[in-house]
């Protein structure tokens, strides 16, 4: 694929960013080495098939001063982030980084060791386990801890134990209240959507190199292997909250409703060591992900951080978190985790008040500046959330979609929109020679807003999507944000060599096996083409022999109701007597396989599943 250099603008920016950015200030680079064990060689992790499923190895181009085609503070940033390998957080606590979007941590017991977050896939967990057993032992694993409820952070769990293990009692899995729940949960409501747009925000489909992907802020990108989960065996609830594995005391605080729904931080006093789960990291974190989510709160964010450093601030002399590297020093850990906290809090309240003087957030995100002691820290930049971004998310916290100016009630849909836009402006031939000009002149933002327009009226007109995925080209070399970056090769990428669709999995079986029957039912619901089942009216009972539970479901109106109650077959059109994995199949497209018990009309289950239909892993984006 032919890619441009960068255009005279974007280097100004770039040597604009070097001058003002304190480039001379080393201390995280020291940090990341710190305590090098050793690595993988190569860094390479693959399937049971062979299939490549992480290569820390394609990162090895981020040396030395960064190329013109990279912000040189998000080239910073992917050149510590890239650095892979075990790391001793202090004597009997280790980190294996750089294998996964995350790292996994591990915590020796009397006789063991406790894994906390196993990564996103069993054969990157599985490599960061054999790496720490290399260098430390092969010590038998007691606990595993997930931090919080994203998939980063519990899918690689049966590469660290097995469920035997899991049935017989020799591990616990200790993870906070709600973590099972909220973990399928995405998947049932959303997981098709933000699983495209986490191919975009990703750089799934990205080469990488100095003019495509370079990291995602974060952690460099998703490995693709095989995901999982396991219920934990111990549920935390309480802040204060202290439990005992193989002899090392942990104590809890709750942080739900953070970076994540379910969320927790714990202090392990014997090493002075604090674990701050996803909730303060080496950059500003998102308020709403670009892939889509729920908006997070930073005033309970900030709050958390503030329990924190009073919880434990006189207790702990190093923190580490399930991404980046550590902090060590008992001042710098206030500094850190202060600067952190007033960061989220800064946004919040700052945002709060200008909507307050009627701003928007568009016009907020503009408008607002950070303190200067935020501005010049390194971990507060905007690698994976941004200011912009984050601000727009807090207005939409409080304010909706709506800005409250009557003509932006309702608008037409972004094609028809388009259409009238550019037959205003004089046609697609008009629109395209002003987006040339604005891209000369550097105004990058104009002429994708332009090129938008004309790509949504005229998806075909070659001129209108070569010079867009240009725009977005160098839109992605002058951006700070690793996840912005990406989003601007993956479209510039698309509207030169097609849609990629979704090239990652997505809702892994074992994570599904673990909804709950009313998440099972709700993604039935979900399913229903509503206006093909206007006419139908269905009733329903469907019994999980596996669970002793009947549920009611009906259909009417388009809409699928349950509720649970007694089987009557008197007023159910159908019965099905199956288990929650069979349902499970049969709501995925397995009307054939054994195991369904029908009683009544079987022409009401075919009726019921002629509406449902499955989500489409490769809707546009960039055109219509």
């Amino acid at each position: 694929m032919q890619q441009n250099d960068t255009t005279e603008a974007i280097r100004r920016q770039q040597a604009s960013l070097r001058d003002a950015l304190p480039f001379a200030d080393t201390r995280d680079f020291e940090a990341v080495n710190r305590g090098f064990l050793g690595t993988l060689s190569p860094a390479v992790v693959k399937d049971d098939d062979g299939t490549v499923v992480w290569d820390a190895d394609s990162y090895d181009f981020l040396q030395g001063d960064g190329p013109e085609t990279v912000n040189p503070s998000l080239w910073r940033q992917s050149s510590l982030v890239a650095k892979h390998g075990l790391f001793e957080v202090v004597p009997g606590i280790y980190q294996v980084r750089g294998l996964d979007l995350s790292n996994v941590s591990f915590v020796e017991t009397d006789n063991g060791v406790i894994v906390i977050d196993p990564l996103i896939s069993k054969e990157t967990a599985a490599a960061a386990l054999a790496l720490y057993r290399e260098h430390r032992g092969d010590r038998p694993v007691r606990a595993v801890i997930f931090t919080h409820s994203h998939i980063d952070h519990f899918g690689g769990v049966l590469g660290i134990i097995t469920k035997d293990e899991l049935a017989s009692g020799s591990v616990q899995v200790i993870a906070p209240e709600h973590t099972v729940a909220e973990a399928v949960a995405e998947n049932v409501y959303a997981g098709t959507a933000m699983g495209r747009r986490a191919g975009y925000m990703y750089g799934a489909a990205l080469d990488r190199g100095p003019r495509g992907a370079v990291g995602a802020g974060l952690g460099q990108t998703t490995s693709t292997g095989h995901a999982g989960i396991v219920p934990p065996t111990i549920e935390v609830s309480k802040t204060g909250e202290k439990h005992t594995v193989d002899g090392l005391e942990i104590e809890f605080q709750m942080a739900p409703g953070t970076e994540a729904p379910a969320e927790m931080h714990f202090l392990f006093p014997k090493y002075r060591a604090l674990c701050m789960a996803e909730n303060a990291t080496h950059t500003l974190h998102n308020l709403l992900t670009l892939r889509g989510a729920l908006v997070r709160d930073p005033r309970v964010w900030s709050r958390y951080l503030t329990e924190a450093i009073a919880r434990f601030g006189d207790s702990t002399d190093v923190v580490f978190t399930s991404h980046h590297w550590p902090t060590w020093g008992n001042a710098e850990i206030r500094e850190f985790l202060g600067l952190q906290r007033d960061l989220y809090a800064y946004l919040h309240d700052q945002t709060l008040r200008m909507l307050n003087q009627g701003m928007t957030g568009a016009e907020i995100a503009e408008e607002i500046t950070l303190p200067p002691a935020l501005e010049n820290a390194w971990h507060a930049r905007g690698y994976y959330g941004s200011v912009s971004h984050n601000v727009k998310a807090i207005y939409q916290r409080y304010m909706g979609w709506f800005d409250g100016n009557p003509a932006r009630l309702w608008p037409h849909p972004p094609k028809a929109l388009a259409e009238r836009y550019v037959a205003a402006i004089g046609g697609v031939d008009r629109v395209v020679e002003l987006a040339q000009a604005a891209y000369d002149s550097g105004d990058f933002r104009w002429a994708a807003t332009l090129l938008d327009h004309a790509v949504f009226a005229d998806t075909e007109n070659s001129a209108a999507r070569t010079l867009y995925a240009d725009t977005l080209e160098q839109l992605a070399y002058g951006a700070e944000n690793g996840t912005w970056r990406n989003f601007f090769l993956s479209g510039a990428t698309e509207l030169r060599e097609g849609n990629f669709g979704t090239p990652t999995r997505t809702n892994p079986p074992e994570i599904l096996a673990q909804l709950t029957p009313e998440q099972l039912l709700d993604s039935i619901a979900i399913s229903v083409h509503g206006p093909t089942a206007w006419d139908l009216d269905l009733v329903l009972d469907i019994t999980l022999t596996d669970e002793s539970r009947n549920f009611r479901v009906t259909l009417h109106n388009g809409v699928l109701v349950y509720l649970e109650t007694a089987a009557d077959p008197s007023t159910a059109g159908v019965t099905l007597e199956l288990t929650k994995p069979r349902l499970l199949a049969l709501v995925g497209g397995d009307q054939q396989s054994p195991g369904v018990t029908i009683s009544g009309d079987a022409r009401v289950l075919t009726a019921l599943t002629s509406v449902l239909t499955q989500g489409d892993p490769a809707f546009n984006i960039v055109v219509p």
